[in-house]
């Protein structure tokens, strides 16, 4: 993907997110367990698409390909400090 398709995704799932949130954000009984897990799934992918993006543009920035820019793991994605 390039960074423009890694952008477009991104906003696809913020999104998506936003909509799982909006939908609850007014009911007593809140996500089910699936939207829980979808949730989970949509945080951890969008955690990994701002990395690449940030790879990417770091790579080109050092004069090098940014295609080198690989997707990390969520063990390693969700651990950055913010």
């Amino acid at each position: 993907m390039n960074d423009e398709e890694i952008i477009h995704r991104i906003g696809e799932l913020a999104d998506e997110e936003r909509q799982l949130e909006e939908s609850h954000a007014q009911a007593v009984e809140g996500l089910s367990a699936g939207e829980r897990e979808r949730m989970d799934q949509l945080q951890v992918t969008l955690d990994q698409l701002w990395d690449v993006l940030r790879q990417r543009r770091a790579l080109r920035h050092a004069g090098r390909d940014p295609d080198e820019a690989v997707t990390r793991p969520p063990s390693t994605v969700e651990h950055y400090q913010q």
